[in-house]
């Protein structure tokens, strides 16, 4: 159940071309571009070596290799390429070159072992929690899309979202000392609420036979995979100090969404769901909690919901639900613990629907399915393929639009954060999650900036940051950048990439589609001005530099230049016969 170009049971020939694509686009290899018959040739050498491959140019000048087109001379012939002689003469640190090959070694590995033991599934049909965990394909740009580094493949198997396995989370009683709490209520009701009654008794009670007090100790919960991972570190620490003590597993069950580390509730499908660190990189991170965001998170949910609740268009024109991250605990924040034990609670998606409405991750719709047909295959024939298009493209864009260019807020839509309402196929709302470190805005460029959080008061990492360290900036580029990397540059060129493979849509009419919407909302609501200094149709923009950074890693972020496939000069040639 593959991206369109995937060429079925073979993940190496898959990471490989996703590692050739960024290099390329990222211009960390230097290729000599030809055309030949309608196809875009590259060739460029590595470690005295030549190589090449052919593919196409698409939107925002994201480079799609064919599948099996990646070839290196040997002798004057042309051949296989070893994955591992390349990844060792790229550009970089040896260490970064050894971890960036071991990730993409497990990637494939895990990829295998999907492909040995889980056996194709009507996901078409598919619940919601399902389908976060039958979302096997991973990042269809980064190429350790699947590398959950420190996972076995037992791991694998009992905590990837790909097998649907349940399991209890870890309880620890950390003392207070070390932990900070956002709770939307007194403590003790939260929990209760929580953890429902049989389970907050038997914690309470595990805790009074211990003899701790619960002005001197409070709840934390651990991932399996994280206890076990931190269970010397502990044990050697808190534990051996009196300052920690594991009760063991208890409570709900969970299973993993594709995000490995958020989980959901299956006991009881409308509960919250809750966001636990994994001291495993996976993509281009480590995927633990930032400390500082932890209990800031609560609060940003606030103001953001009361931004679109207290705006009619977020109902009428733009819907738009925003789930709240509602409460934090982090644990450790300022020690070297910091960041890996703590948890963040989100409202359930399933619990906004209304009657007759229906609810998929945003991402199923880059996918195709095992009868080699796109996932919305059948949606795109009941409701025809332009009308189903335009609509999709209204519920996706216009709200994260509004809030930028309207409210001044940028969040991070990729296709893991936006999750699509539906009314048998038909496009009706966007839902927007994971707020706490993926927005940014700018204070003057605020509608209301009278309504932003006090964050000087919330931490005091804040009180001295820079612009750009942490949630703001002065730079109403980094809001543009933020925005349109996410949903236009890495999520939607999927869509337009999957329509025109196919159903033979040139891609240039999805995003004249695009531009077309966005020039109407400026002209509709008096906003050229305030659109037009964010400069989204600029003739070139930058854009995050996933691999470079992942060679590199000398600084937070990279960037590189890409043509903007909204630009007005570029669809205004598009639109001449």
């Amino acid at each position: 159940m593959p991206l369109p170009l995937d060429l079925k049971g073979q993940p190496g020939e898959r990471v490989l071309r996703q590692l050739v694509a960024a290099l390329l686009y990222e211009g960390v290899i230097d290729a000599r571009q030809s055309v030949d018959g309608g196809l875009t040739r590259f060739q460029w050498t590595l470690g005295g070596r030549s190589y090449r491959c052919s593919g196409s140019v698409g939107p925002f000048g994201r480079i799609r290799p064919m599948a099996g087109s990646i070839e290196v001379e040997d002798g004057g012939i042309w051949g296989e390429v070893s994955t591992a002689q390349f990844v060792s003469a790229l550009p970089g640190t040896g260490m970064a070159r050894g971890k960036l090959l071991g990730e993409m070694t497990q990637t494939i590995g895990f990829s295998e072992w999907n492909d040995r033991h889980i056996a194709p599934r009507q996901r078409r049909s598919m619940s919601f929690s399902a389908l976060e965990g039958a979302l096997d394909e991973g990042h269809p740009y980064h190429p350790c899309y699947k590398a959950r580094t420190g996972f076995s493949e037992a791991d694998h198997a009992a905590y990837g979202p790909e097998t649907g396995n349940v399991f209890q989370l870890v309880w620890l009683l950390v003392a207070r000392k070390h932990l900070r709490h956002a709770l939307p209520e007194e403590e003790a009701i939260f929990w209760k609420t929580e953890l429902g009654d049989e389970t907050w008794i038997h914690l309470q009670t595990m805790q009074a036979q211990l003899g701790l007090s619960a002005e001197d100790f409070g709840l934390v919960p651990l991932h399996p995979w994280q206890w076990r991972n931190l269970a010397e570190t502990l044990g050697d620490g808190w534990i051996s100090a009196g300052e920690a003590h594991c009760l063991g597993p208890a409570g709900d069950r969970y299973t993993a969404t594709q995000s490995v580390r958020s989980l959901l509730n299956q006991d009881r499908p409308l509960a919250a769901s809750i966001k636990l660190p994994l001291n495993m990189i996976n993509t281009s991170s480590r995927r633990t909690l930032e400390p500082h965001s932890v209990c800031t998170a609560p609060v940003l949910s606030r103001w953001i919901a009361g931004i679109v609740e207290g705006d009619p268009l977020f109902r009428d024109r733009y819907p738009l639900t925003v789930l709240q991250e509602y409460a934090g605990i982090i644990a450790d924040a300022d020690g070297p613990l910091a960041g890996q034990i703590g948890a963040i609670w989100r409202q359930n998606a399933q619990a906004t629907l209304s009657p007759g409405e229906a609810l998929i991750p945003f991402n199923a719709l880059m996918m195709v399915e095992a009868d080699g047909r796109p996932f919305a295959g059948d949606w795109i024939q009941r409701f025809g393929l332009m009308a189903w298009m335009n609509r999709l493209i209204e519920i996706s864009v216009l709200p994260v639009w509004h809030l930028l260019v309207h409210h001044g807020i940028a969040v991070e839509a990729h296709g893991q954060n936006m999750l699509l309402v539906h009314r048998d196929g038909w496009p009706v709302r966007l839902i927007l999650r994971d707020f706490h470190d993926s927005m940014e805005f700018c204070p003057a460029f605020l509608r209301e900036p009278a309504k932003a959080p006090d964050f000087l008061s919330l931490n005091p990492l804040y009180r001295q940051a820079e612009p750009d360290q942490y949630y703001w900036t002065d730079n109403l580029d980094s809001l543009r950048e933020l925005v349109m990397d996410t949903l236009f540059v890495y999520n939607l060129t999927e869509i337009s990439h999957l329509l025109d493979h196919c159903y033979d849509l040139p891609e240039q009419r999805f995003w004249q589609r695009v531009e077309s919407l966005l020039s109407s909302y400026a002209v509709e609501h008096e906003a050229m001005e305030r659109q037009a200094q964010l400069g989204h149709d600029r003739p070139h923009i930058l854009t995050e530099s996933l691999m470079t950074r992942k060679l590199f890693a000398l600084k937070p972020e990279y960037h590189h230049t890409v043509p903007n496939a909204l630009a007005a000069d570029q669809l205004q040639r598009r639109r001449k016969p």
